[in-house]
């Protein structure tokens, strides 16, 4: 392509001038020459207002030396620029008068052919005058009007006319003024002038001139806001009433009508002027100045609404298209939002018409005529309603619900509809026809906007306003329209039960359960009418379909049933127990009105309530529409009886029951009586229903229909009579039937359903009619596997059960039974089986007697079970209570208590179990032995509890007999506890034997064996001290000779036992009280995993005994084999205690085999816990597996704890013996003194108790890990919202039961190895993508992990990898962990951030001492250095919360670490001589400003200098506090961070976020504001500046850095002006260097500029408003610049920026002298396409940037620039309706059709805005449309397309009234000053 191919020859046109026309005659010459002296004169500087005068005398001498034969005037151009700028508002009116007097000779040698060619130089210099002009100027300005202007041929005119109109309309803003006549005059001359000539004949047609003039003055209103008032003086006098009388039929809905146009509707040829071509501009003219921010702009054009532009005219209802009409009264709508009654009223007249104009207030509205609207049928004026309803009801309507579907998200946008109806509400005529039509879209919109909120504040913002709304609004008509949803989605026929339809229905659903949440619907008549009236019909419609599901169910309304439910039970709950009582009266619908009947059935109900909000809203009173004459409690009653009987026959239906009973529950509990109940019938169908249930037991669908059933028979227990519920023999058949069904859902293999299913147990014992229903029934079924298999014997599946089932009643205790039948109850009298709400051990009496004889070998596995139960069950103590109350009144005790007496009350009662006395005795201390020789941890401690029991099971035992009465009362005696008192029991037992009438039975004797075991048990743990040690002693060597005289075998060996442990603690009775009070020797250092086991020390015989070496290696694998393997898992108690004897067989090689066994059980614990998890997720597929998996994972941590604490142990002992051939340690300081290094061999070799340790430590490692993953796992699952609703409970329970145990086990190695754990924990917070906070709440809960012991951990495990050699052996970490010493830095400031301030005072003298090694030696802590610092800060931070220590002391001593820490850090570290300055990557420069910031908050997880200082230098006042330190500190941080950054070669590419973070911090230092403007000015002032590539970077960091730079330093501005030198052409055409001489001028000079528009746009609105001169002059010389020159033509680019830059951020009122510059300079810069003799002055950037300066003037419509807008673009109608004869006259559109046709389409021009910018006018030409395109290819690509559309654009936006985007044209302008590529 050549390289001119974008610029053609375009032929002259009338606006070019030709200088080859001008006469070379000596006159013309010596006329010539004077202008131009005297235009010479305007290049000096100015600087009074009498200069101004003295030019324009010079000038007007100048003019009149013209030959009498010429009438053309030489430089014309500058001749107009000149008078243009003698203008300026800012000089005084005689320069004005003078000016105008020039202007009046130079239009009168021109003449009118003269100035009809030049018009386009004149005219936009008078046109701004007539705005700001004195008095004594306005009527010479109006006189050249008169005399030169409207003369004009209507051609000329034509183009202007929309100027002329701007520039007259100021004369009309005051009514009593001079020049208002002479304005007004005016405007009426052009309006007849402008016209159009008639195809035919050639005459202007006077209709065609009006219709130009009324679109272009309805323009110039809409695009100038200053002009309205004048406008509205205008057309209240002269726009003609647009009156109703031309619509041939009156009575007709003209609303409804169809839009015709002038062919089909004659109209008068005035009113067809206004409303042609189309009508849009009329109402977008009233539109805007209904919009218009002045209260009398707006009142005024609300009083021409109502005087010309009524609502029922028939240009307004046939002509306006619909959208135009719904803009219109919008508008007029928007002006209640000011609450302004002198608005309201004259909006009420123009809705209503004439008819309302007296009931506003009384009087006619206050308008310039008061006539109204007067029309010719008086007599068919409309009512006001039928008025507004036929006229302006749809529109208005129509507008709110666009305002309501307004996807904008700001919450003034959303809260404005609604504070706009509300004051449509203050007329009923137009709220009561309105709000009907918008309420539901309104609540719609609502409800939308609660999830597409950007916050929870912005909802609430709106939230409000909507409230203020729904609470004026009538309560008939909010419930009409909540009724009318409900009964559409109730109502849903079967065709549309369809997926589309149930999601609508789900919608509506989910729309009234949020307006009844979130609005107030608690009024007096909602809660005694309307709610009762909705709960009615929503219970019928749910009878209704319910009756339906019994032929077919469908399980696709499930989600709307239970939402209609919910509804329902949140009415219930608001309506008052009063309401039930009331009585409706309203005759039937379908009956007649005086036949009396009263409605029924389900049907008529529902009709009825349908009909009565259906009808006419006008009702008297409330209680027309209310329900027929029914009772409300007397109603619902038997519809949730029917609901609650089907449910219960339909097992698809069980899904409701709980919310049916819900409702029944809530609704008897509001009811005084219980008469529509039918009790007997729910109850016939309850057994049935639970003689259904029972075939599915097991299964987990039918388990929430298992609660349903309990919790129905509740009701029903609730209302029936107590002697009926104690008599009905059907109500124990179910109670026994449910029981049934709970017993298989209480099962510790599956754990889904066990705590619902225990309380749903014992709500059914607390309704039970008898109180051993339920204890019989638990006892029958864990008797009936055995009874199937012939014996009477438990299985191990009931054991199991039966302990799930203690467990949770034991855990549920008061707490865990439901109250819910005593609140229920109405009866206040109850007996004690009403009153028994607490959990009684008794009821369970019998099945446990039954578990505990089964603690015999008979049965191995069960045995194994019950043994293992009870040694962990933590309620033992409730067992052995019950046992010792029933051992107490036995008879035989009772006989020995009465010492040989019998009596009648202690005999044998018929129809006892026992043979005799003694054998039950025998029995209760079999079972007390039995639990006793478990030796379990919660049985000892609960021997020493005392006896609480007061009374004995057998009702025929006195209640009152207590245990103390076995031994005489003493009140200076220690409380009787269980173990004493048992061991008083066999010493009553052996004293029987030793009397004379001892009885030599079996019994007896089974009953001597018994107590002599249980004694050796009990004696093992009795105090030594005790009193009775001597009576013992005595006792069982009388019993033991007894024995031996008697030949009691088998006793004697208990005996002896006993009395050897009675000796034994006799005679270390001295023993024992000498260790305690023995103090140590020496101070040792112990580590002790003592916390983690619960092992004991073997008796002194096996500890003497020889070890072997080991086992064999298969007794290794068969442990590992056992352990492991899942079908072990129900026996593996036995393999665990088998581990416990062979450890400490290992004694000798230990190590060899912890590794394998901790790995073992480790894969263990990890496969037990992986089917914990899958119970919860995946519920529907698990299988019985018949083990716990909790007991499992105890059981596993158990042994895991057992082989760690062998092997922790044994590395104690080797480690002591180690160092005890080591000299004894020094007091030493923090991390102790630098020890003498070793030799390079002795570090190499590791020593074999090294290595053991290793193996120890990595085991600790493998735990900590598993340890963590079921920690963290309970602690994400502690919302239990994902799981089923049945479930939760339990769920809840298993994960506390996990995490409980996994947290001591943690506890315990945290308090064996602090470090190593420390730094696993570490390692797995440095590898944690999500859970890392898991890290953090773990160590802030366990109490071995506290700040006080985990920062001393964290400073040693940094040490051991910076500088390990000062650090003890004992706190050097083993390096197990991969983790650098800069990760652990990193995790000490995570760690410190995460601390409670509160735990300061722990860790300060640890910090301080750390702190202070590290500055003694940083060397080491090069890489760690920045981290360090934050952490320093942070630590500075929690000072101000704390109050402790010294607060001044602590502060100077955390600065002065602070500051000599930085010095460090930057003398070892310095960032100048880094290899590699942080640098921000071209992609990460394109990512949005949260993104960035994410990153910079990773980035200060690592090293990096400049991301940790830019995170603390907001703290950094608060810690240095002093002026001195913070000026130090910012000066290091300046003069290291900032100023080789800045001077870096690679700049402004390696300037980061962080960086201009720390400078945005500093700037708001005052302080320090020397330090970083100086920084500030040598980067902007660097030539690289402008190559930054991050538009993020420049908007969000150094626009506001600059803006406060300049702030503090006014002179930055006139600085870079100084810069800017004026064009010469001197001394640079010719010699060496010349041309690279002129290019490095011209790039200073472009620099300069863009320096001056990016200071410009970054400051403050109008910051430079006193330097608009200086920029001005400034401007003025380097235009002048030629190709030539230097600098050069080449710098236009950029001061098109600078200008874009003013015109951005500077008021237009500011920049008045500006425009003849920029209308001069912009006209000759587009004037040059297509002309290549003009091409090296104005090159293609030069003319891009001029056309984005066209563009953004376009865009932002100043009002100095729309006088002169018509040069440029056609800005009228004739931009959409071209003049007949086609040419155009505006720059822009001539060269558009003078350029060629080969042109593309911009895209950017076509591109659809968004939803969410529609209103918004936004540049065409964008950087993306530029970018990439070939500089000889932006013409044809680019500027044509652009050309060719920007008239039609611009008139689209104005017709669109679009506002313009500030944002977007700031950040062209940025985009193009940050475009390097544009730089010569």
């Amino acid at each position: 392509m050549p390289t001119n191919a974008g610029y053609t020859h375009r032929p002259a046109s009338p606006i070019v001038f030709d200088d080859k026309s001008v006469k070379r005659d000596k006159s013309y010459r010596r006329y010539a020459s004077a202008l131009e002296r005297a235009l010479s004169l305007f290049d000096t500087a100015l600087q009074e207002w009498a200069d101004y005068i003295s030019f324009l005398g010079r000038l007007l001498k100048a003019l009149q030396t013209k030959p009498p034969e010429v009438n053309e005037i030489p430089n014309s151009e500058f001749i107009a620029k000149r008078l243009s700028q003698c203008l300026s508002p800012v000089l005084p009116s005689g320069v004005h008068q003078k000016a105008l007097e020039a202007y009046g000779v130079v239009f009168a040698i021109l003449g009118k052919d003269g100035l009809t060619r030049e018009l386009r130089l004149y005219l936009p210099g008078l046109s701004p005058l007539l705005s700001f002009a004195s008095l004594s100027v306005k009527p010479a300005l109006l006189s050249l009007f008169e005399t030169y202007i409207i003369i004009l041929d209507p051609p000329t005119l034509r183009p202007a006319l929309k100027a002329i109109v701007l520039a007259l309309l100021p004369g009309l803003e005051e009514e009593g003024s001079e020049e208002f006549g002479r304005s007004l005059a005016l405007l009426n001359k052009f309006r007849g002038a402008v016209g159009q000539r008639d195809a035919h004949t050639g005459d202007y047609i006077e209709v065609t001139s009006d219709r130009y003039f009324w679109q272009s003055l309805f323009l110039a209103t809409i695009t100038s806001a200053s002009r309205r008032q004048g406008a509205l003086a205008y057309l209240e006098r002269n726009l003609p009433r647009l009156r109703a009388t031309s619509f041939t039929d009156p009575n007709a809905a003209l609303s409804n009508g169809p839009r015709i146009n002038s062919q089909e509707l004659q109209l008068p040829p005035e009113i067809e002027a206004v409303a042609s071509p189309e009508p849009g501009l009329l109402i977008r003219c009233i539109a805007a100045g209904l919009q218009d921010e002045q209260l009398l702009v707006q009142r005024g054009f609300l009083d021409l609404l109502v005087t010309h532009i009524p609502l029922n005219s028939v240009i307004v209802q046939r002509r306006v298209v619909p959208e135009d009409l719904e803009l219109l009264v919008s508008a007029a709508a928007s002006v209640v939002a000011r609450r302004e009654m002198s608005l309201n009223r004259r909006l009420w007249v123009w809705f209503l018409g004439r008819a309302a104009a007296t009931d506003a207030d009384g009087s006619e509205p206050n308008s310039p005529e008061s006539g109204g609207i007067r029309t010719t049928s008086e007599a068919n004026i409309d009512s006001p309603i039928r008025y507004f309803e036929r006229n302006g009801l749809t529109p208005l309507t129509n507008s709110l619900l666009k305002m309501f579907n307004n996807n904008l998200s700001t919450p003034a946008a959303k809260a404005r509809p609604f504070r706009i109806c509300l004051s449509l509400m203050d007329r009923w005529e137009i709220g009561g026809l309105v709000i009907p039509r918008i309420f539901r879209p309104a609540m719609e919109s609502m409800h939308c906007y609660e999830d597409a909120a950007p916050c929870q504040d912005s909802f609430s913002e709106v939230l409000r306003s909507a409230n203020v709304f729904f609470d004026g609004i009538q309560s008939r008509l909010i419930w009409k329209e909540l009724i009318a949803m409900l009964s559409e989605i109730c109502d849903l026929q079967a065709s549309e039960r369809a997926e589309p339809g149930l999601r609508q229905a789900q919608k509506q659903f989910d729309l009234v359960w949020f307006i009844i949440t979130k609005f107030n619907i608690r009024e007096e008549e909602m809660l005694s009418l309307h709610l009762p009236n909705a709960l009615i019909l929503i219970l019928v419609s749910m009878r209704n379909l319910s009756r339906e599901q019994t032929q077919s169910p469908e399980t696709s309304m499930t989600g709307l049933i239970q939402s209609a439910y919910k509804i329902a039970t949140f009415l219930l709950d608001l309506i008052p127990k009063r309401v039930f009582t009331m009585s409706f009266a309203l005759p039937a619908y379908s009956a007649a009105p005086d036949d009396g009947q009263y409605l029924a059935g389900d049907g008529d109900m529902w009709k009825a309530i349908q009909n009565l909000y259906g009808e006419s809203d006008n009702r008297e009173s409330s209680k027309d529409y209310r329900l027929p004459s029914i009772e409300l409690g007397s109603t619902l009653l038997p519809i949730m009886t029917d609901l609650v009987q089907n449910s219960l026959g339909i097992a698809e239906r069980s899904r409701y029951l709980e919310a049916e009973l819900s409702l029944l529950t809530k609704l008897v509990r509001k009811m005084q009586n219980f008469q529509g109940l039918n009790a007997t019938a729910m109850l016939s169908s309850l057994a049935r229903a639970v003689k259904g249930a029972s075939a599915h037991v097991g299964d987990d669908i039918s388990f929430p229909r298992i609660l349903g059933l309990a919790a129905t028979l509740e009701v029903v227990h609730n209302v029936l009579p107590r002697q009926q519920w104690q008599s009905d023999r059907h109500i124990r058949q179910i109670i026994t039937q449910l029981i049934v069904c709970l017993w298989a859902y209480i099962s510790p293999a599956r754990p889904r359903h066990n705590v619902e299913a225990v309380r749903c147990l014992w709500r059914m014992q607390q309704i039970s009619p008898n109180d051993r229903l339920v204890e019989s029934a638990i006892t029958s079924l864990m008797l009936q596997d055995g009874n199937r298999k012939g014996d009477q014997h438990i299985t191990i599946d009931s054991a199991r059960r039966f302990a799930t089932l203690f467990a949770h009643s034991i855990s549920a205790s008061t707490t865990a039974l439901d109250h819910r039948s005593d609140q229920m109850r109405t009866d206040p009298q109850a007996d004690r089986r009403f009153e028994k709400s607490k959990y009684d051990p008794d009821i369970l009496a019998r099945p446990l007697l039954l578990l505990l004889e089964n603690l015999d070998d008979s049965k191995p596995q069960l045995f194994m079970f019950i043994s293992g139960w009870l040694q962990s069950l933590p309620n033992v103590l409730v067992i052995l209570e019950l046992l010792t109350r029933l051992l107490h009144a036995t008879p035989h005790l009772v006989h020995l208590r009465s010492q040989g007496s019998r009596s009648s009350a202690f005999c044998k009662q018929p129809g006892e179990m026992w043979v005799n006395e003694a054998e039950e005795c025998v029995y209760y201390l079999q079972m007390i032995q039995n639990i006793i020789k478990l030796r379990s941890t919660h049985v000892l401690s609960s021997l020493k509890v005392p006896v609480t029991v007061n009374h004995s099971v057998d009702d025929n035992v006195d209640r009152e007999t207590t245990v103390q009465s076995l031994t005489p009362p003493d009140d200076h005696k220690p409380p009787l506890t269980i173990q004493v008192y048992l061991i008083q029991v066999c010493m009553v037992v052996f004293q029987r034997c030793l009397s004379d009438d001892c009885d030599p039975d079996q019994d007896t004797q089974s009953l001597r064996s018994v107590s002599s075991k249980l004694l050796q048990n009990l004696l093992s743990d009795l105090d030594p001290t005790s009193s009775m040690m001597v009576e013992l002693e005595t006792l069982l060597i009388k019993t033991l000779s007894w024995a031996v005289e008697h030949s009691e075998m088998g006793l004697q060996p208990s005996l002896m036992g006993c009395l050897q442990i009675v000796l034994k603690k006799r005679l270390s009775v001295v023993e024992v009280t000498e260790a305690i009070h023995r103090r140590p020797a020496s101070k040792d250092y112990h580590r002790s995993i003592s916390q983690i086991s619960s092992y004991t020390e073997r008796s002194d015989k096996n500890q003497a005994a020889t070890i072997p070496a080991g086992p064999e290696p298969s007794v290794l694998d068969c442990l590992i084999f056992g352990l492991s393997s899942p079908n072990s898992r129900s026996i593996l108690d036995q393999w665990v205690r088998f581990l416990d004897d062979c450890l400490p067989l290992y004694t000798s090689n230990i190590f060899e085999v912890i590794l394998p066994l901790v790995s073992c059980i480790s894969r263990s614990i990890e496969a037990v816990f992986q089917s914990v998890q899958s119970t919860y997720e995946k519920p529907s597929t698990d299988t019985v597996s018949g083990v716990e998996p909790i007991h499992s994972l105890n059981v596993l941590f158990n042994a895991l704890e057992q082989v760690l604490a062998r092997g922790h142990d044994q590395i104690i002992r080797d480690e002591t013996k180690s160092s005890s051939l080591k000299s004894p340690e020094q007091v030493q300081g923090f991390f102790g003194s630098m020890v003498s290094s070793l030799s390079a061999e002795a570090q190499a070799a590791r020593s074999a108790t090294a290595n053991n340790r290793l193996t120890v430590l990595l085991c600790f490692k493998d735990t900590v890990k598993v340890s963590l993953k079921i920690w963290s796992w309970g602690n994400d699952k502690r919302d239990t919202s994902s799981h089923d609703a049945t479930t939760s409970a339990s769920f809840n329970y298993t994960s506390v039961r996990l995490r409980n145990r996994s947290r001591r086990v943690l506890e315990n190695l945290f308090a064996a190895e602090p470090l190593e754990c420390l730094e696993t924990l570490a390692d797995a917070w440095q590898s944690a993508t999500s859970g890392a906070t898991t890290v953090m709440n773990l160590l802030h809960t366990l109490e071995a992990s506290r700040p006080k012991n985990t920062m001393p951990a964290i400073f040693n495990a940094i040490y051991s990898r910076t500088n390990p050699n000062v650090l003890d052996p004992e706190r050097k970490s083993s390096l197990t962990s991969e983790l650098s010493d800069v990760q652990l830095a990193a995790f000490l400031v995570t760690y410190t951030k995460s601390m409670d301030d509160d735990a300061l005072d722990e860790v300060w003298n640890d910090c301080m001492t750390f702190s202070r090694d590290v500055l003694g030696n940083p060397l080491p802590h090069r890489q760690t250095l920045p981290l360090l610092l934050e952490f320093i800060a942070e630590l500075g931070g929690k000072i101000d919360n704390t109050n402790f220590g010294e607060q001044r002391r602590m502060r100077r001593e955390i600065g002065d670490l602070f500051v000599r820490l930085l010095a460090a850090l930057f003398t070892i570290k310095p960032l100048a001589f880094s290899p590699d300055i942080p640098s921000i990557p071209a992609e990460a420069s394109q990512l949005p400003e949260d993104l960035q910031l994410a990153s910079s908050h990773e980035a200060s997880n690592t090293n990096d200098i400049v991301a940790v200082m830019a995170s603390i230098l907001p703290k950094m006042s608060n810690l240095l506090i002093e002026t001195d330190r913070i000026t130090t500190a910012t000066a290091t941080i300046s003069a290291q961070i900032l100023l080789p950054t800045f001077h870096w070669k690679t700049f402004p590419h390696n300037v980061t976020i962080h960086t201009l973070e720390i400078v945005k911090v500093m700037s708001r230092v005052v302080e320090v504001s020397k330090t970083w403007r100086k920084d500030v000015a040598e980067a902007f002032n660097d030539p690289k500046f402008f190559a930054t590539v991050s538009y993020s970077l420049v908007e969000n960091y150094w626009m506001p850095i600059l803006r406060q730079w300049v702030l503090l330093d006014k002179e930055k501005l006139p600085e870079l002006l100084s810069r800017l030198s004026a064009p010469t052409s001197a001394g640079i055409m010719f010699g060496v260097g010349a041309s690279s001489a002129r290019l490095e001028t011209d790039r200073k000079a472009q620099l300069n500029l863009r320096r001056i528009a990016f200071i410009v746009l970054s400051a403050e609105e109008d910051a430079f408003m006193v330097n608009v001169n200086g920029i001005q002059e400034k401007l003025a010389e380097l235009i002048n610049a030629t190709a030539a020159s230097s600098p050069s033509s080449v710098t236009r680019a950029e001061i098109y920026m600078v200008l874009r830059a003013l015109i951005l951020n500077t008021a237009p009122v500011h920049l008045a002298s500006l425009w003849p510059i920029i209308n001069t300079e912009l006209y000759e810069a587009l004037s040059s396409i297509g002309h290549v003799a003009r091409r090296e002055t104005y090159n293609i950037t030069c003319i891009l940037q001029a056309a984005k300066l066209l563009e953004a003037l376009l865009i932002i419509a100043p009002d100095d620039f729309q006088l002169r807008e018509w040069l440029y673009i056609t800005d009228t109608t004739d931009a959409v309706y071209r003049p007949s004869d086609g040419k155009p006259v505006a720059l822009v559109d001539e060269l558009a059709d003078c350029l060629d046709n080969k042109a593309g389409i911009l895209q950017s021009a076509n591109a659809q805005v968004a939803d969410d910018q529609i209103g918004i006018r936004k540049p065409l030409l964008k950087w993306k449309a530029t970018k990439g395109v070939p500089r000889e290819n932006l013409m044809d690509q680019v500027l044509k397309p652009f050309l060719r559309q920007l008239s039609i654009n611009a008139f689209e936006s104005t017709y669109r009234m679009e506002s313009p985007d500030w944002k977007v044209c700031r950040e062209e302008l940025l985009r193009d000053l940050f475009d390097d590529s544009t730089l010569v």
